[in-house]
């Protein structure tokens, strides 16, 4: 079992940034794939990117330049700095891991982009 709490959302203006942090219950640099996904009301879950256990990190295209999602592992939390924010990135922000053929998610955590 892997809890997974995300932290960090809140209401910032366009053009500004968050930093998303998702604390997980066991050691993360045993976790082969953590990933963060988005999911905005009336709208299916979606990709935000992943970063494997290499520290290989990939992401959805209209994230690309403006995310980055980085690896704490002293502290075993992911972290996801976004940048440049706009309206269409209002959404729940959700992290997951995949661990030992299994999926965990966390609960989300709401960011939401004035304009």
């Amino acid at each position: 079992q892997v809890q997974l709490v995300e932290s960090g959302g809140g209401l910032v203006q366009t053009g500004g940034s968050l930093r998303l942090s998702c604390a997980a219950s066991i050691n993360i640099s045993s976790i082969n794939i953590m990933a963060w996904y988005r999911q905005a009301p009336g709208n299916q879950r979606e990709l935000v990117g992943t970063i494997t256990s290499h520290e290989t990190s990939n992401y959805a295209e209209s994230m690309k330049g403006r995310f980055i999602i980085s690896r704490d592992t002293d502290k075993n939390t992911l972290h996801l700095q976004m940048d440049s924010l706009k309206p269409e990135d209002t959404a729940a922000y959700f992290c997951s891991a995949l661990y030992r053929g299994s999926t965990y998610w966390g609960q989300g955590t709401q960011v939401t982009v004035s304009s």
